[in-house]
């Protein structure tokens, strides 16, 4: 889609607010006209609108609070449940409980950066996580995934959407939930994922590829950081 609209503001309607291109209504590719709940999350996504440049095509990752708003309300709303439990499922195999028997300086790193979250998650939850040095898969404590599933169930359709987005990227459901609860911050929970591949840049030099990959993950878990944030407040 190439911008053809030069202005973009929300309006105010009984269920929410919606976002207007040159005063109509904005609409979704499958007609569906998005509407939010929160004025300042309203008003970030018109401001992601406006952002994008006149005469240009309009790309998805120029729009990553409005496709979280469209998930939330459009998909998710109207079923939790299922997302939650595919949300939940990744306490199962959680990256921060495989860790590497050497070298031992990654290993000690692991630890160090690592199991401080942990440790959180069985304060905060009630959910010990027990951790493994072999290639195998470890199993959890049942009442451990039960009650990080909970935690996970407590989120609304916007507390989903960004779960949704973050846990898969991270591969931790533990530094998902940090992120959601306020106490580790987008960046640090996307550094601490890519923790061992960081590791190896310092030893052999970076990757642009990589690099860029990381760059572009980095930026939807910090958008996706964003979005919650805006999603919690009531003006």
């Amino acid at each position: 889609m190439k911008r053809f609209w030069t202005e973009t503001s929300i309006a105010a309607e009984p269920a929410g607010f919606t976002l207007l291109l040159d005063g109509k209504p904005m609409r979704l590719p499958g007609g569906e006209m998005l509407l939010i709940d929160r004025r300042a999350l309203a008003e970030a996504i018109a401001a992601e609108w406006q952002a994008t440049v006149v005469g240009l095509e309009v790309q998805p990752q120029d729009l990553p609070l409005t496709q979280l708003a469209a998930t939330a309300t459009l998909r998710i709303a109207t079923n939790p449940a299922d997302t939650a439990t595919a949300i939940a499922a990744y306490g199962q195999s959680d990256l921060l409980c495989y860790r590497v028997a050497e070298p031992e300086m990654l290993a000690q790193r692991q630890k160090a950066e690592w199991q401080p979250w942990l440790d959180w998650a069985a304060q905060r939850y009630d959910a010990p996580l027990t951790t493994t040095t072999s290639l195998g898969f470890v199993a959890q404590n049942p009442q451990s995934l039960a009650a990080l599933a909970q935690a996970v169930s407590r989120h609304d359709a916007h507390g989903l959407a960004v779960l949704g987005v973050i846990v898969p990227v991270l591969g931790s459901l533990v530094l998902g939930l940090a992120m959601v609860d306020g106490k580790l911050a987008a960046a640090e929970a996307y550094r601490l994922s890519t923790l061992d591949e960081l590791f190896q840049e310092e030893r052999w030099g970076q990757d642009d590829e990589a690099a860029d990959r990381r760059a572009f993950a980095a930026r939807d878990v910090i958008a996706a950081g964003r979005y919650f944030q805006l999603s919690r407040r009531d003006a």
